[in-house]
């Protein structure tokens, strides 16, 4: 496996300076990430920088699913659901180990959202334009069958119900192996990396772009010819450096936020997709031994970088869940941790945050470069292949030749399987094999079921961690993958985007971090104000979890 560490960041910056890529991509998220494979895949030098770490924006804080969107069908958004509902299965095949299929139930009552006729004729209208095959389509519920699927709900009003298959993903590890995967096809990717300015001849198009290291201050430039601003909710940001990039929004960015409880407080049987009191529909989603509830919708013009859970988002979403469930009896107490995202949506007058088109829009300045917002998680793959198609006709003049996509059947970093339905098979047989190291049967789970056919990679590294009674092996085991395959720099990366412990079990982070925070700067040779600066980012990323910090 290619190597992906803090050494090949250091290699890579020491040389950029005098390199000239064919791409330079801004931001690490699920978009930039997925243009990289697609370009490196095709032939193309392409360089990605990310001025956090990868993922560290929208794209670790989604609801986690790659889905077909439903709900876009009550806007007739029917071209987004046709193609999302199709680029779902192309994920779901190409990286099984961090997409899961799940029945999820969508109940209807009297006065909803949803009626039993629209609801039947919408699900059948979703399998149609989705392409959804045989054993996953719609089934229609009476109202006995979705009280016994889901006994919690309110049965006030309960009409029936339908079911329908999703996909539940781990958004940051799905970025973080579509990122593995263009290291591999060549791309380099550096993250703590900001984009300062461009680069340009006189009066002509851009030709490069000025950096600075995040971690050391220290500065390069480094030449391309095409460059592609994906940064998110930070795309206008970045357009600002760029004078002929215009000075009009085109973005309304709005916040989600989602609560996470212990699944013994909302034990439910499986996802539910209901309607909120003010009609915005809401997930409910059961994952391990948690229960995490979103999101909401809300225009949003403070802090990208910190957007916060404030008290009405909490009480919005609790006023929902006990709507819905109500002999949950769940109150403030029973929040475990939070965390919410800002979406970077293409603004339409008129429209509010919920009735905005996900559709993705391209744009292009005057001096070249090529802005990219929008979009959904799960159709990054196509999005990524019409921008790098886009790319591809504008290299030609400098007698530049790519070849054709080929992401469609492309496994992602860990996902070589024959077939999905080999996994299950795969996670069992890796687990055993890993008892052999020391691990118990459970962690051997955890680790083959997240890093797919990377786990003998894992495996291997019990020659290189460093002994020690007080950190678990699976813990030792994983931190060194993440240092020396995924390029985690510090333990907020470790626990937030490499395990995503600090949303789904955040008593465990708060247990270790001192230890992984010691092994780390042993690993890096950290100075004590440096260690002691990576170890209050996490207690603060902590403190904004558990909602402590609002935003």
């Amino acid at each position: 496996m290619t190597s992906f560490s803090n050494e090949d960041r250091e290699r890579l910056l020491n040389r950029i300076s005098g390199t000239s890529y064919d791409l330079v991509i801004i931001g690490g998220g699920i978009t930039g990430t997925g243009i990289a494979l697609d370009a490196a895949s095709r032939g193309l030098k392409t360089l990605l920088v990310e001025m956090q770490d990868f993922a560290a924006g929208t794209s670790s804080r989604s609801t986690k699913l790659v889905h077909g969107g439903l709900r876009y069908l009550k806007q007739f958004e029917v071209k987004l659901v046709a193609e999302v509902g199709r680029e779902r299965a192309i994920v779901y095949r190409n990286a099984p180990h961090v997409t899961h299929p799940e029945w999820m139930l969508l109940p209807f009552y009297k006065d909803g959202t949803f009626g039993q006729l629209s609801t039947a004729a919408g699900l059948q209208l979703y399998d149609f334009l989705a392409g959804v095959k045989k054993s996953e389509r719609r089934t229609m519920l009476s109202r006995e069958e979705v009280i016994e699927h889901e006994p919690l709900l309110n049965r006030d009003g309960l009409v029936g119900g339908g079911e329908y298959v999703e996909y539940r993903t781990d958004d940051a590890r799905l970025t973080m192996e579509v990122a593995k995967k263009a290291r591999e096809q060549g791309a380099d990717l550096l993250n703590y990396t900001k984009v300062t300015g461009f680069l340009r001849n006189e009066r002509g198009p851009l030709n490069g772009v000025a950096l600075t290291d995040v971690l050391t201050g220290r500065q390069y430039e480094t030449g391309g010819t095409v460059i592609v601003n994906a940064a998110g909710p930070w795309v206008e940001q970045v357009m600002k450096l760029e004078p002929t990039a215009g000075t009009g929004s085109r973005l309304l960015l709005t916040k989600g936020v989602h609560l996470v409880f212990d699944r013994s407080v909302l034990p439910l049987h499986q996802p539910i997709y209901f309607d909120a009191p003010d009609g915005r529909m809401i997930f409910a989603i059961p994952r391990n031994e948690k229960t995490y509830v979103g999101t909401t919708d809300t225009v949003f013009d403070e802090d990208i970088k910190h957007p916060g859970v404030t008290l009405e988002d909490k009480q919005y979403l609790l006023r929902a869940i006990t709507k819905m469930f109500p002999e949950a009896f769940i109150g403030m107490r029973d929040i475990e941790s939070t965390w919410s995202g800002v979406r970077p949506l293409i603004r339409q007058e008129g429209k509010g945050p919920s009735e905005i088109s996900r559709k993705d829009e391209v744009w292009e300045s005057d001096s070249g470069l090529l802005s990219i917002a929008g979009g959904k998680l799960t159709g990054y793959r196509k999005m990524a292949q019409e921008i790098t198609d886009m790319v591809v006709r504008k290299l030609k003049p400098y007698g530049i030749e790519a070849g054709p996509c080929i992401t469609k059947d492309l496994p992602l970093s860990g996902g070589d399987f024959s077939r999905p339905s080999e996994y299950p098979a795969y996670v069992e047989d890796r687990a055993h094999e890993l008892t052999k190291l020391g691990l118990s049967y459970q962690d051997g789970l955890n680790i083959a079921s997240m890093y797919g056919t990377n786990t003998n990679q894992v495996a291997e590294l019990i020659s290189r961690v460093k002994p020690s009674a007080d950190l678990p092996l699976a813990i030792r085991l994983t931190l060194q993958y993440a240092i020396d395959f995924e390029m985690a720099m510090t333990p907020s990366d470790y626990f937030i985007r490499r395990t995503g412990a600090l949303f789904f079990d955040i008593r465990w982070a708060e247990r270790w971090k001192e230890k992984v925070t010691d092994y780390m700067a042993d690993e890096f040779k950290w100075t004590a104000e440096q260690k002691e600066r990576h170890a209050r980012d996490l207690d603060t990323a902590i403190a904004e979890a558990k909602g402590t910090v609002s935003g």
